[in-house]
Formats: structure tokens, sequence, C-alpha cells
């Protein structure tokens, strides 16, 4: 398991990115196989995640989706197409393009690309965000039960973190161990999982 490059990263078209972040969040709470046999009618009835449209969606069109038997009808989760669009657009324009943001932050500040995104996108706190970008291919750790618990074993932290005080310590471990292995943070983080007995 490899992280893709910068250059790659750099030149995944913007809507790809939309298209990811929306299916994280609809399979948040969802069964994924459930979201996955759907996902090509999201991609027809989201004109493919087109940003420019996406972001301009009104609450009439958000309405008219509750009513679409070929999606989930979610209607908070079919609202959060429009804000992260409009998100996502507004990342476009500040750098260039969306896979320019990804392809150039630091893994050393993973834990700051993810409140950046829990702050500025929407319904994108807890892991939706990592899988999000494990699924794009963009280097970065998942806090799976067994990561925290091989976290807790390494006296990292003494629990499932969620103040920043301890999120800062799980980047600091993780920077160290990407430093002394060279080994990116994706498989830093499936080690620590597979270490994890049951």
């Amino acid at each position: 398991m490899l992280p893709k490059n910068a250059a790659v990263l750099a030149a995944i078209p913007d809507d790809r990115w939309l298209s990811t972040m929306s299916k994280c969040v609809f399979q948040s709470g969802f069964h994924w196989k459930v979201v996955e046999n759907k996902w090509n009618a999201f991609e027809e009835v989201f004109d493919g995640f087109d940003l420019g449209h996406m972001g301009f969606m009104t609450d009439e069109e958000i309405d008219d989706h509750l009513s679409n038997p070929k999606i989930i009808r979610h209607g908070k989760k079919i609202a959060s197409i429009r804000d992260n669009a409009q998100f996502l657009s507004a990342l476009s324009r500040e750098n260039g393009s969306v896979g320019e943001v990804f392809a150039h932050w630091p893994v050393t500040d993973f834990t700051g690309l993810l409140a950046m995104l829990k702050k500025r996108g929407t319904r994108l706190g807890g892991a939706t965000a990592m899988y999000f970008l494990r699924f794009m291919g963009a280097d970065g750790f998942i806090l799976s039960r067994d990561v925290v618990a091989a976290l807790v074993r390494e006296g990292v932290i003494d629990k499932t973190p969620t103040s920043k005080r301890d999120m800062d310590k799980v980047q600091q471990a993780f920077t160290a161990w990407h430093q002394e292995t060279a080994r990116p943070l994706m498989q830093i983080s499936r080690i620590l999982a597979c270490s994890i007995d049951g």
C-alpha cells in the first residue's frame, strides 16, 4: 500500500475529489456496500459531481433529490454535496486545483489537514476525512479501533484522541516513525492495526 505521488494527486480532476468526498460522507453510518451499489446512480443524478453545478444546487433541487429512489435519500448528506462543492471550489481558486492542496500538504501536518477539512468542509469530522484521503491516495493514517489500541499500547495516548493535544501526540508519533523508517503514514497505520490481535 503506497500513496500516490504529488504529480498524480495534483492531476486528479476537481470533480473526482468531490465524488469521493461525497461517497465517504454517505458511507458514514451506512453499510458501505449499499452506497457502493448506488454510486453509479449518484454520479448520474449529481452530474458527475461538477463543482460549478453542485455548488449552485438550489434548496428545491435538494428537496427533489429527497424523492429520488435511485440514491440514498438523506437530506443533510445531500445538502453536504452543495456545501462541499463550494468548499472545494474555494480551495481550487486559492491553489489552482483541489489536487494541488492535497498533493503538497506535508505529512508532518496530517492532523492540520484533517482539522482544515473539518473546519471548512461539511460532515468531514471523525474518520470520514481520513477515509476520503486514503481512498484518493493521499498519505495519512486512519485512527481505526485497532490503530488507537496500538497507540495506547505504545504509550502515545491513553484513549481515543479527541482533543487537539492528543491529536498532536498522534502526529508526533507518526512523524517520528515516518522519519525512522521512511515508510508512508498509511503503511505505518496499517502495521499498527495488524499488530493488534483479534
